[in-house]
């Protein structure tokens, strides 16, 4: 009889944290990025907040999720970086690759919006994303070759463009992430998130509607067809 391996229950429970339709719901919209309330999470997977309180205080016990009090208010926000990273992996791989007909114009737009472009937990997904990756590869500031690493070019144009890194942290500098629309790697990682939040904090990007779609704006087509070279057209 075989020795057991100790990490299966512990791997077989927190997988369980995610095998719920309600929770797996609540962590999906949590990639944005941003704090949610009970609230409003609730109304998001379509369940009592009664209901939802239960299932926040697992994903919470389960280290998935921080929890933040102010007043009366809970906020709930994915726990760290390496959990994002962990659901958008997961959720890459379970996305079907025809997806079924919208049910409106709504959800049409808004599917087409997310899919355009989009945050990725603190770093830019979609056709924007890889847009972007891509214009960092062909200008030698990205090497895709042997996974995702800045060349001392890239590292001098994150300098001269103003947006700041942080190397002091154990998160890498540079990873690739698969995009589930796309299905190609896009920047994520220290420099991802960077460049995701100088976009935002400048007004090259802004958020459109309650999911994590972002539209890129005039100032933004310019900035990025003089920094990367990417088409204006692109990006609409």
């Amino acid at each position: 009889m075989g020795t057991k391996d100790t990490r299966a229950a512990g791997l077989a429970a927190f997988a369980g944290l995610i095998a719920d339709t309600t929770r797996a719901a609540c962590l999906l919209a949590l990639l944005d990025g941003r704090a949610w309330t009970a609230g409003e999470l609730a109304r998001r997977a379509g369940v009592a907040p009664s209901t939802l309180s239960e299932h926040l205080g697992k994903l919470v016990a389960g280290g998935l999720l921080a929890e933040e009090r102010q007043g009366r208010h809970r906020y709930v926000r994915l726990a760290d970086a390496r959990t994002a990273q962990l659901l958008e992996d997961l959720a890459a791989q379970v996305t079907p690759q025809t997806p079924r007909r919208p049910g409106g114009l709504r959800e049409s737009s808004a599917g087409s919006a997310m899919a355009r472009g989009r945050t990725c937990y603190d770093h830019l997904a979609g056709r924007l994303g890889i847009a972007v990756t891509d214009a960092l590869g062909e200008l030698g500031l990205l090497n895709r070759e042997t996974g995702f690493a800045l060349t001392d070019a890239g590292l001098a144009w994150f300098a001269g463009t103003g947006i700041p890194l942080d190397r002091a942290g154990r998160r890498p500098l540079a990873r690739a992430c698969l995009d589930w629309t796309e299905r190609r790697p896009h920047l994520a990682g220290t420099a991802g998130a960077a460049l995701c939040r100088h976009a935002l904090d400048t007004g090259w990007c802004v958020r459109i509607g309650s999911e994590r779609a972002v539209k890129v704006t005039a100032d933004g087509e310019r900035a990025l067809a003089e920094l990367l070279g990417i088409p204006p057209g692109s990006l609409r």
